[in-house]
């Protein structure tokens, strides 16, 4: 509630009680007119035209409220409830409208993982937010959802927070993006899984997106993409240690070797077998189209000259595709499998670190190996069952004491 508000709720239903309904009824419009005006000042016109009229009908019914105390003439606990509740009902309504983020942050109408529309949302930032900045005010808007062309809302996902931030920053063309969340920053390694992982100071932007989409939960996977694209750097930092350094995401930090480690259980191997494949143009592209028609997203794949594998972790949509690579060949699944991703910007110039990388988990089960294209991150597919541990070994031999990566 705001400063002041509940006394002055208390003092309201208590004056009505004793049958002062006009001194009430006075108490009430000088909480309608105080609402209003914060109202106008947080939200500008015309966008606080249907919150005032919200705010103002709660002011209503306190008013009601105060003329049946008056008749009844005694205050029970569940009247005076009922009237000192106004005070966070009006601020939540004040609240709600200041972060209307959909009014902002539009997307297509894909309902749990909407894309974001980068051209409408710069628009509606320059239009809807940078007002508010040049006038020295703070804009608060959450993050997370948004809103189709059809004006329905919508949600981008788990995580999308830190994207709704990205997309802003971008659109504002900020100077800096800032990410708070409860960790320092991002580290080499899940500390949950290694005790010893450390705080990484500064990282590429390319290395980061890898990470985050191979399973480090610090980031939405695509919460760097806007800034790539504008230049902005990102900072990771812990709202509950405001005085850390947190993680700087940069295009000029250090080129490593091996810069983290990530995981990503919960990964279904599909294999597409099919002689068709010898020599032939164009079934890599029809499986990948099967995928993309069911809007399914694809980790890891290995090819031969008779079979793709690839990895998912969505299996929303699995039964449906794989009636349709039925078409194409063989198909067989694999459930229970795990990514285990070594990610550095340099890790393609340097033989050895690979060969350091298959020798660190020795006996686990290695399913597939995928080096990228551009050489930044090595995976491997092992049991879910023994990703932890091959987590762990890999983390020490790049990262433990008296280690160089």
């Amino acid at each position: 509630a705001l400063a002041g508000a509940t006394n002055a709720l208390l003092a309201i239903a208590e004056q009505a009680a004793r049958g002062r309904l006009i001194v009430a009824l006075s108490g009430v419009e000088e909480l309608r007119t105080r609402h209003l005006r914060e109202c106008d000042a947080l939200l500008g016109p015309p966008a606080a035209q249907e919150t005032a009229a919200e705010l103002s009908a709660m002011c209503d019914e306190l008013a009601h409220l105060a003329e049946a105390l008056s008749v009844l003439g005694d205050l029970t606990p569940r009247s005076l409830d009922a009237i000192a509740a106004h005070g966070e009902l009006l601020s939540a309504a004040l609240a709600h409208a200041a972060f209307r983020a959909r009014d902002v942050i539009a997307t297509d109408d894909r309902h749990m993982r909407a894309a974001p529309r980068t051209e409408e949302i710069a628009r509606q930032a320059r239009e809807r937010v940078l007002p508010a900045v040049r006038d020295g005010r703070v804009p608060l808007l959450g993050g997370f959802i948004g809103r189709s062309p059809q004006g329905v809302t919508t949600t981008i996902g788990r995580g999308g927070g830190d994207l709704s931030a990205s997309l802003l920053g971008a659109a504002l063309g900020a100077d800096a993006i800032e990410i708070w969340t409860d960790v320092d920053g991002m580290l080499t390694a899940d500390p949950r899984v290694v005790p010893g992982a450390r705080p990484i100071e500064e990282i590429r932007f390319d290395e980061a997106a890898e990470l985050a989409s191979f399973g480090a939960k610090v980031l939405h996977p695509s919460t760097i993409a806007p800034a790539v694209q504008r230049g902005i750097p990102v900072f990771v930092l812990n709202a509950r240690r405001p005085e850390g350094k947190g993680t700087r995401i940069t295009s000029d930090a250090p080129r490593r070797a091996v810069t983290a480690v990530a995981g990503k259980g919960r990964a279904i191997v599909v294999k597409v077998q099919t002689p068709r494949m010898l020599e032939a143009h164009g079934v890599a592209r029809a499986i990948f189209e099967v995928f993309e028609r069911h809007r399914t997203a694809v980790d890891v794949v290995a090819t031969s000259e008779v079979s793709v594998s690839l990895t998912t972790d969505d299996a929303a949509h699995l039964d449906d595709i794989i009636v349709e690579l039925r078409a194409l060949g063989d198909v067989s699944i694999a459930r229970g499998r795990a990514i285990l991703a070594l990610v550095g910007a340099g890790l393609g110039d340097h033989a050895r670190t690979m060969a350091r990388a298959l020798g660190a988990i020795g006996d686990i089960t290695v399913h597939m190996v995928s080096l990228s294209a551009s050489g930044i991150n090595l995976t491997l597919v092992v049991d879910e069952s023994a990703l932890d541990r091959a987590m762990t070994a890999m983390h020490a031999e790049f990262f433990g004491e008296g280690r160089a990566a």
